[in-house]
């Protein structure tokens, strides 16, 4: 059956077509990517990327604060463009005993339109923080258009290496304390 964008309009305002309330998404792990980005000793800012990200989704559109995320990120997949320093990071997030990164949102906040804040908890390197994420949703494809339906958001935080235990590497005087994170991610509903 061959859609037009009429008919689809019509069938989504009789119900044929479901739009995204409370549904179940998977993240895309090809859309999906963590930038890292730290001060090295005051002077410029280096940038990383986490670049295998799973989980779960629960995402209502008609009331966000009843969504629900869970997402693993593999830490043995650290790109800095420097070898010996992927290395090293690996080491330092002791990724042979911890080789995932773990955040499950615990309270989700609209704040406008199309922003939120998810708060939750970071389990990194073995230590387990609260984090809230600033959100922006950058809205979804109806399925007609791409298969299967898909939403996509934006969102960054800053936290304390401190915070997690990663300090003491020979390394950490010359970058800063703080890193921020931007998280890019599409997720298909299941």
């Amino acid at each position: 059956m061959r859609w037009s964008l009429a008919a689809a309009i019509a069938a989504m305002s009789v119900g044929l077509v479901s739009v995204a309330h409370a549904d179940n998404f998977t993240i895309d792990p090809h859309h999906t990517q963590i930038i890292f980005a730290i001060k090295h000793q005051g002077l410029s800012t280096f940038y990383g990327r986490f670049g295998k990200v799973s989980g779960t989704l629960v995402f209502d559109d008609a009331a966000p604060e009843k969504s629900q995320l869970n997402a693993q990120v593999d830490m043995t997949d650290i790109e800095t463009h420097v070898d010996e320093l992927d290395k090293e990071l690996q080491n330092t997030f002791r990724t042979s005993k911890y080789p995932t990164a773990n955040f499950t949102a615990r309270q989700i906040v609209k704040t406008g339109e199309n922003t939120g804040t998810a708060t939750g908890d970071l389990t990194l390197a073995g230590v387990t923080k609260p984090v809230t994420l600033n959100v922006t949703f950058n809205g979804g494809k109806h399925p007609m258009i791409v298969q299967p339906y898909r939403v996509g958001f934006d969102a960054t935080t800053t936290v304390k290496r401190s915070d997690f235990g990663l300090t003491g590497m020979i390394w950490s005087g010359f970058v800063a304390d703080e890193v921020t994170l931007m998280i890019e991610c599409e997720a298909e509903r299941q």
